[in-house]
């Protein structure tokens, strides 16, 4: 071979043979933040703590503490459900419970009716979820309401299916 341009590449083209021969290792991970056990030492497994226990007070603590952060309701309705009201007895619990906790009330519509008409729909939502957790106990200045409207859908669908799991409202404890 005397072309040096036709000894460059045979000699790239073996390099790169021989790189993709090797023997590969796994990649090392970084040691996780519970330590050996993988951070599941609490007594649920959680992992949100650096000692491998859910925070009191943390948005993982409320999640895993109440039986859900949202409620739902009926078309065009702001009414609270029995079911709607169990999940808040439950809130209103943990809130009673974690007292230096603030939350933000979220409202949300499904995306039939105009944007005006759904944003009003969802601040009335978000105002029956406050009153109702205001009812339980908990410091009307520990809870912020917003609305949303059909703006954030959960569920993307023009069926009921969709339609009822964005008519709600959601509980939101800031990440601490």
């Amino acid at each position: 071979m005397k072309n040096p341009i036709l000894k460059g590449v045979a000699l790239t083209a073996a390099l790169i043979a021989v790189a993709g021969c090797g023997s590969r290792r796994p990649p090392t991970l970084p040691p996780t933040p519970g330590g050996v056990d993988g951070g599941q030492n609490g007594a649920n497994g959680n992992q949100d703590g650096w000692n491998g226990t859910t925070v009191p007070g943390s948005r993982a603590d409320f999640i895993q503490s109440v039986p859900s952060d949202r409620v739902f309701f009926a078309l065009d309705s702001h009414t609270l459900t029995a079911e709607g009201r169990s999940v808040l007895d439950a809130q209103a619990q943990w809130l009673n419970t974690n007292a230096r906790v603030n939350v933000t009330i979220e409202g949300h519509a499904d995306e039939r009716g105009t944007r005006e008409y759904n944003l009003a729909l969802g601040e009335r939502r978000a105002n029956a979820v406050r009153l109702y957790l205001e009812s339980r106990g908990v410091a009307s200045g520990r809870l912020q309401t917003v609305t949303y409207g059909k703006e954030r859908p959960e569920a993307f669908g023009s069926d009921e299916a969709s339609h009822s799991r964005n008519r709600r409202s959601v509980t939101v404890v800031p990440e601490a």
